[in-house]
């Protein structure tokens, strides 16, 4: 999700496996006039329904359905589980909201078209017939979102502690204490009582969670970047790669290592980015702990032993380009999306930045992407995916798609709200 404006910043953010808010950015976005945090006000409404002459044209996105149908099924296969339901009907307006009912059918539609061999001017036409559109309100009632960008990492790693290998990520500990929903509630005391967990600092240096190493890393930095992502691929010695996938958190919020470091001045306001982090720590690396300590929130992992694709918030695999994370406290779960927005393309070996039009869906989330103007784009594996988070940090605009009341569906019954 990043580059209307001249910064160059990189808001990564992590997979999640629960409904925990993990994914927060290793650089804090610096708004440019326009505050993107700002969030919504109590009674008011994330989605707003657009009349039929301000709905965008998708045929140019519908060129490319490259991911759409597997991220669609993705979706899908989140509704089908019954906690899903909870979080429907999702409230659009006084009166009115979308049922889990409405949810399902408009991917079963979106499918359908999909496989139909209709054109992409033809399926246009269809999706203006019988899906109502709807844009997210933004950070400014006028639809104004800020795009950033994500990505999953892959870093060398071993199973036992090495002379390379010394800094650990964990499993999660027996004494953390969740609710129904995952929200972490705290520490489990021996009397039974539940205190706050302790904060990263206090976690590390009170080596409280020793026997519960699950992987040992080769920079303690590169630790960091697992925690602020939630998940990430490592290379073991033998060449195998295991994915790490977000378990838990300790229940803080996230502070921004970056924006402490441009307030101390150790890297310029209009400079920084991921790789300058990290170049700064590996010529300081003295400093690494006293930064990562400013950030109170801990994450713990687990090994993704049956399916090594990296997962979002829905506990589904992610979809370069095709899978999007929002403040799920307020836009629908699994919802089809379109963004609209400047996004970054690799283009005769050099990264440009140019309009973009895609449909994707909303499948993950972020412990700092609380607002409804502000949205991460999944930008996929490895370091061409992080080149392009980097570069990621522009306004657009961002659309929801359900279908119509009392659409009748192909070989369904009739739908309504």
């Amino acid at each position: 999700m990043r580059t209307c404006v001249s910064l160059a910043f990189l808001a990564v953010v992590v997979i999640v496996l629960t409904g925990c808010k993990p994914k927060c950015p290793l650089v804090e976005p610096i708004p440019d006039g326009k505050d993107y945090e700002r969030p919504l006000a109590d009674g008011k409404y994330a989605l707003r329904k657009l009349p039929d002459d301000q709905v965008p044209d998708f045929t140019i996105a519908l060129t490319d359905r490259a991911g759409l149908k597997q991220a669609a099924m993705r979706s899908l296969s989140y509704l089908a589980k019954p906690s899903s339901r909870s979080f429907f009907p999702y409230a659009t307006a006084p009166g009115e909201s979308i049922s889990h009912d409405i949810a399902v059918a408009s991917l079963n539609e979106f499918i359908a078209m999909l496989d139909s061999p209709d054109g992409a001017a033809r399926m246009n036409q269809r999706l203006r017939q019988k899906f109502d559109v709807y844009m997210s309100v933004g950070c400014d009632d006028a639809g104004a979102v800020l795009f950033t960008g994500y990505y999953t990492p892959i870093f060398d790693a071993s199973p036992v502690r090495t002379d390379r290998f010394t800094h650990p990520i964990y499993r999660q500990p027996d004494d953390l204490v969740k609710g129904f929903d995952g929200e972490v509630l705290g520490q489990k005391c021996a009397d039974g009582a539940v205190r706050r967990y302790p904060e990263r600092k206090q976690i590390e240096q009170s080596n409280m969670l020793s026997g519960l190493e699950l992987y040992w890393l080769g920079d303690p930095f590169e630790v960091y970047i697992a925690h602020v992502q939630g998940s990430a691929i490592l290379r073991m010695p033998d060449g195998k790669l295991i994915t790490v996938g977000y378990s838990a958190n300790n229940g803080h919020e996230y502070q921004s290592v970056g924006k402490a470091m441009v307030a101390d001045g150790k890297l310029p306001k209009d400079k920084i980015s991921l790789q300058g982090m990290i170049d700064y720590f590996r010529s300081h690396p003295q400093e690494v702990q006293s930064y990562t300590w400013k950030n109170p929130r801990f994450v713990f992992f687990t090994a993704q032993v049956d399916d090594d694709s990296p997962r979002g918030s829905l506990n589904e695999p992610v979809t370069t380009m095709r899978t999007i994370a929002t403040d799920k406290a307020i836009f629908p779960r699994a919802g089809l999306t379109f963004i609209a927005a400047p996004l970054p393309r690799r283009v005769n070996g050099q990264i440009t930045v140019s309009d973009y039009s895609g449909f994707a869906f909303d499948q993950d989330t972020g412990g700092a992407i609380r607002a409804p103007g502000r949205c991460d784009v999944y930008m996929g594996v490895g370091q061409e995916a992080s080149a392009l988070a980097g570069r990621t940090y522009t306004e657009g605009r961002l659309y929801y798609l359900f279908l119509k009341p009392n659409i009748r569906l192909q070989g369904q019954v009739t739908v309504d709200r």
